[in-house]
């Protein structure tokens, strides 16, 4: 039986008894309260043990929770270790990128610049060239205009046949 059942039952004893006239006291039966008393001997270490067990599961719930909490921290501080080393590596991967890029374009303009100046080389000296030709084929053109107008008056011209 539940001891508070039997407290219930203890003060309804009480209240049943008969009062002793001009006292405080009342008049108990005896033999019932001895039962309750009996019963409450036997009830209350039984309720002590529930006790004692709920308080023995509370502390086992409390120390899994504290287990699990212990476990899901642990395994959020490797995460986020696993992130910021990621991170890291993203950004150092992105400087690097970043660098490789800057170098490959300072690249390209040396090519560029060194290509430019190649190729303004070779046209400066293939107009000095054709300038060259072409003062040699001036000269040969003009040397045979200065031959021809010697022969010139030495001979007539020949008249050739036009066809019609």
């Amino acid at each position: 039986m539940d001891i508070l059942q039997l407290i219930d039952r203890l003060e309804e004893l009480f209240n049943e008894s008969k009062n002793i006239p001009l006292t405080r006291n009342v008049m108990v039966d005896e033999d019932r309260m001895l039962d309750i008393i009996d019963q409450m001997r036997i009830a209350i270490p039984e309720e002590v043990k529930k006790a004692q067990q709920l308080l023995g599961q509370r502390d086992r719930v409390l120390a899994q929770a504290q287990e699990e909490a212990n476990r899901t921290l642990e395994i959020a501080r490797q995460k986020a270790d696993q992130f910021i080393a990621k991170d890291m590596v993203a950004q150092e991967a992105q400087r690097r990128a970043d660098q490789i890029i800057a170098q490959a374009r300072q690249e390209a303009e040396n090519i560029k610049a060194d290509s430019d100046d190649y190729i303004i080389d070779t046209l400066t000296q293939l107009q000095s060239e054709l300038e060259q030709v072409s003062t040699q084929v001036n000269n040969g053109i003009q040397r045979i205009k200065d031959q021809q107008s010697r022969r010139a008056p030495a001979s007539s011209p020949i008249s050739q046949p036009v066809d019609k």
